[in-house]
C-alpha cells in the first residue's frame, strides 16, 4: 500500500476514488466507468506533476525521507555486480549502518560504500536507521584504504539524518572517526563519486561524501543539520522546522548554485520512490559519466581537482 506524505492528499483523494470504482466495477455494481477512471487517473498525475514541480524545501525533507525511498541495499543490487560486503573495522566491531565493500560496475571493478536505513521495524534497528558509530567510519577508511591500494575508484552512497550521538559513540571517538574518514576521502589517489540519495545529514555524510563529484537526487536535502535541530538552536522551537529548512538553502537546487555539488540526477515524477528502478537507472548513468573523467587521469591531478573543488565552494558567490 502507497504511504501518502500530507501535502499528497489530494492526489491520494482521486487515486482513492480510482480504488472505489475499480472496486464497482470487479462486483459489477457500475456500467461503462471505465472512461472515468481514465479521467480520474489523468487528473491525479498531473496534479501529482503539478505538486512536484514546485515542492518546497520541507516538502523537500519530507520525500527525502519517505520511507519507501530506495536505499543503499537497492541501489547495490541494482549497479553492482558481485557486491561483496565486508565487515568489521579491525579495531572494535561491525556497524551495520554503514555497508561497504567491493563489486564490479557495468564491468568495472569499484569500493562501494554507504549509510543503510532499513525499510520495515526489523532492519531499521539492524542498520541504526542509518546513524553510523565509529566502527562504521572506521570501516569506510579500510575500504578507502584497500581501494588505493588496489587503484579501484570509490563509490559512496549517502543516505543519513547524522551520525549516532549517543554515549557510547562518543566513547569510542565519534568526532575523531568522522574526521579521519573525511581526511581518507580528501587524501585519496583514486577518484570518488558520491551520491545524495536521500538525507546528507551533516559531518556523518560528509565523512563518505568528499568526494572528487558529488551529485544529488532531484528530492534530496545535505544539511549541517537536520531543520528540527536548526529550529531548536535558533528559535527554541522544533516546529519551526518548515521556516528552518527554507532558510537553511538544503535542496539540490540551492547547493548547486553555491557549488557544494556538482549535478542533481532527476527523478521520476513524484520521486524515487514511485520509480525506483527509474531512479536507480539514472543515478548508475550518472556515476558512469562522473568516473569515466577520470579514466587515465594522473593520482596527483585527481587530488588536486579534489582539492580545489572543495576549495572552491561559495568563492564565486
Amino acid at each position: 500500500m502507497r504511504t501518502f506524505l500530507e501535502f499528497e492528499k489530494p492526489v491520494a483523494d482521486l487515486q482513492g476514488k480510482v480504488q472505489e470504482l475499480r472496486a464497482m466495477g470487479e462486483s459489477g455494481d457500475a456500467v461503462a466507468i471505465g472512461e472515468e477512471i481514465q479521467r480520474l487517473e489523468s487528473k491525479a498525475s498531473q496534479a501529482l506533476a503539478d505538486i512536484y514541480a514546485k515542492l518546497t524545501p520541507w516538502q523537500k525533507t519530507q520525500v527525502a525521507r519517505h520511507p519507501d525511498r530506495p536505499h543503499f541495499v537497492s541501489y547495490a543490487k541494482g549497479l553492482f555486480e558481485d557486491f561483496t560486503p565486508l565487515a568489521g573495522d579491525r579495531k572494535f566491531g561491525d556497524d551495520q549502518a554503514i555497508l561497504a565493500g567491493f563489486g564490479r560496475f557495468r564491468g568495472r571493478p569499484v569500493a562501494v560504500m554507504g549509510q543503510e536505513k532499513g525499510h520495515d521495524t526489523e532492519t531499521r534497528l539492524r542498520h541504526n536507521f542509518g546513524m553510523a558509530r565509529p566502527e562504521g567510519y572506521r570501516k569506510a577508511v579500510r575500504i578507502m584504504e584497500l581501494a588505493e591500494r588496489f587503484g579501484l575508484p570509490v563509490v559512496s552512497l549517502v543516505d543519513t539524518a547524522g551520525a549516532f550521538p549517543g554515549i557510547d559513540a562518543e566513547e569510542r571517538g565519534q568526532a575523531e572517526a568522522i574526521a579521519r574518514s573525511t581526511e581518507a576521502a580528501l587524501g585519496l589517489g583514486v577518484p570518488n563519486v558520491s551520491v545524495i540519495i536521500g538525507e546528507g545529514g551533516s559531518g556523518g555524510a560528509i565523512a563518505i561524501a568528499t568526494a572528487n563529484r558529488v551529485l544529488m537526487l532531484e528530492h534530496a536535502i545535505y544539511s549541517v543539520i537536520s531543520p528540527e535541530g536548526a529550529a531548536s538552536i535558533l528559535w527554541r522551537d522544533s516546529t519551526r522546522a518548515q521556516d528552518a529548512a527554507t532558510n537553511m538553502k538544503i535542496t539540490a537546487q540551492d547547493l548547486l548554485r553555491f557549488g557544494v555539488i556538482d549535478q542533481i540526477i532527476p527523478e521520476p515524477v513524484g520521486g524515487a520512490h514511485r520509480g525506483p528502478e527509474q531512479a536507480i537507472e539514472a543515478v548508475g548513468d550518472a556515476i558512469f559519466v562522473a568516473l569515466a573523467a577520470f579514466d587515465g587521469m594522473p593520482e596527483a591531478e585527481i587530488k588536486r581537482q579534489r582539492r580545489e573543488k572543495f576549495l572552491a565552494i561559495g568563492r564565486s558567490l
